[in-house]
C-alpha cells in the first residue's frame, strides 16, 4: 500500500549558510563569514549524505535543491562531489531536478560552466528589484545592469532560469511594478517568483520599522491592487500562477517546491534546514543546528540534527492545508481525511464558498482569486484556529 509521501514525491534540499553580506529583509539563516573551510565542509555535506541514505534506501530522489545563503559561492568542485555521491545513494528519477540558488554578484560564466558540468539543471536567480535606487534599498550588493547581465550568462549556461522579484517596496507605485514586471516578462524566462514585500521579526527593516523608521510602505488596497496586476499580467504572458507567488510556463514549475506543496518527504541537509520523512508509517519533522560552526562540529559526532519531532495526524492534516491550498490545483479532501482521521468541516466549506473563497473542482478543493489575497484566514478557517 502505497505511503502518503508518496502523492507529492521525495526530494532533497541542501543548505549553504554564508552570503557575502545579510539583507536587511532576509531572515532565512544566512551569515557572513571571512574564511570558510571548503574542504571541511564539502566532507561533512557528504557525511550527511550517507547519514540520511542509510534511512531512506531504495527512494526515487525527484528533486534536489541548493539553497542558502547564496549556493552560487560554493565550489563547483563541492556540488558537483555532492551530486555524484546523491546519485551513488539514491534511485533517482529520469527528469531528476537540481536547482541551485544564485545571487547576481556571484555568477561568473567560468563558475556556471562548471555547475552544469557538476550536474545542475536549473538556476533560480535572486535578483529582487529592477532599479538601481531599490536595490540599494534592500540591501544588494548588485545593479540593475549586473543583474541583466548575469541573467544572460545563467541562460547560457542552463536551458532553465528563474529569478524572483520583491514588489510593494517602499514608495512603489502601481504605475513601477507595472513598468517593472512588464521588462521583467520581456525577457526570455519560464519561470518567476514574485513575492510582496514582508517585513519579519528578528531583520534590519523588522527593527526599523518597529522603530517607525521604515517609511513609505504600500497600504491594504495598494497591495492588493499589485497582486491582482501581477496575476494578470503574468496570466497574459502565458505564465500564470501555479503556486500564490510563483508563476510559469507550462512543464516549467519548480518540481523540488512542488515536493512542498504536494507534502512529500523531503531531506534537510546543512545548518537549520528542516525536513520531513516518513520511516516505519511514521512522519517525523527534522531540523538541523542552525549555527554553522555547531553544525559542522555536530556531523563529526552525529549530533547535527536536533531532535526529531513526531507528527500528529492533526500536525499532518493541517501542514498538508497550509501547503497545499497555496496551489492553484488545490487539495484532494479525501487526502485531508485520510491524514486527519476526520473530513474538513462541512459547515466552514460551505460558509467559505458562500463568501467566494473556494470552489470545488473534479474532487479538489480549490482557493479563488479573491481567496488567495486572504490566504491566511482561509487556511485559519479550515483548521479551526
Amino acid at each position: 500500500m502505497a505511503e502518503d509521501w508518496q502523492q507529492g514525491g521525495f526530494g532533497l534540499y541542501v543548505h549553504w549558510p554564508f552570503c557575502e553580506s545579510k539583507c536587511p529583509y532576509c531572515d532565512f539563516n544566512s551569515h557572513v563569514s571571512a574564511r570558510i573551510d571548503h574542504d571541511a565542509w564539502r566532507r561533512a555535506y557528504l557525511s550527511e549524505l550517507h547519514r540520511a541514505a542509510a534511512e531512506t534506501p531504495g527512494r526515487v530522489l525527484r528533486s534536489v535543491y541548493f539553497g542558502g545563503g547564496t549556493p552560487s559561492l560554493m565550489q563547483p568542485e563541492t556540488v558537483a562531489e555532492i551530486i555524484a555521491e546523491l546519485r551513488r545513494l539514491w534511485p533517482v528519477a529520469n527528469d531528476l531536478e537540481i536547482t541551485l540558488e544564485a545571487n547576481p554578484g556571484s555568477v561568473e560564466a567560468g563558475r556556471f560552466a562548471a555547475y552544469r558540468q557538476a550536474g545542475i539543471s536549473r538556476v533560480s536567480m535572486g535578483i529582487q528589484a529592477l532599479n538601481d535606487a531599490d536595490l540599494r534599498r534592500l540591501g544588494r550588493l548588485h545593479s540593475t545592469d549586473e543583474a541583466l547581465k548575469a541573467f544572460d550568462i545563467a541562460r547560457s549556461a542552463f536551458d532553465r532560469v528563474s529569478f524572483d522579484l520583491i514588489y510593494a517596496r517602499q514608495d512603489q507605485t502601481l504605475a513601477e511594478w507595472e513598468a517593472e514586471l512588464t521588462r521583467a516578462l520581456s525577457l526570455a524566462i519560464d519561470h518567476l517568483s514574485l513575492y510582496q514585500l514582508t517585513i519579519e521579526q528578528g531583520t534590519a527593516f523588522g527593527d526599523r520599522y518597529k522603530a517607525g523608521r521604515l517609511r513609505g510602505l504600500p497600504d491594504e488596497d495598494l497591495g492588493a491592487d499589485m497582486f491582482a496586476l501581477t496575476q494578470e499580467a503574468c496570466g497574459a504572458h502565458g505564465m500564470p500562477a501555479y503556486e500564490v507567488s510563483n508563476h510559469a510556463r507550462d512543464d516549467a514549475q519548480s518540481r523540488h517546491n512542488l515536493v512542498y506543496w504536494r507534502y512529500g518527504d523531503y531531506i534537510g541537509i546543512g545548518p537549520g534546514a528542516h525536513g520531513r520523512l516518513t520511516l516505519d508509517g511514521r512522519r517525523v519533522a527534522t531540523e538541523a543546528r542552525r549555527m554553522p560552526k555547531a553544525w559542522l562540529d555536530g556531523v563529526a559526532t552525529n549530533e547535527a540534527e536536533l531532535p526529531r519531532t513526531a507528527l500528529t495526524p492533526e500536525d499532518q492534516a493541517a501542514e498538508f492545508l497550509l501547503m497545499g491550498l497555496r496551489l492553484k490545483e488545490g487539495i484532494d479532501p479525501v487526502r485531508y481525511a485520510a491524514l486527519a482521521g476526520r473530513p474538513l468541516d462541512p459547515v466552514t466549506l460551505s460558509d467559505l464558498r458562500d463568501l467566494g473563497m473556494i470552489s470545488d473542482q473534479e474532487d479538489r478543493i480549490i482557493v479563488s482569486e479573491q481567496g488567495f489575497m486572504l490566504l491566511n484566514a482561509v487556511i485559519s478557517r479550515l483548521v479551526g484556529v
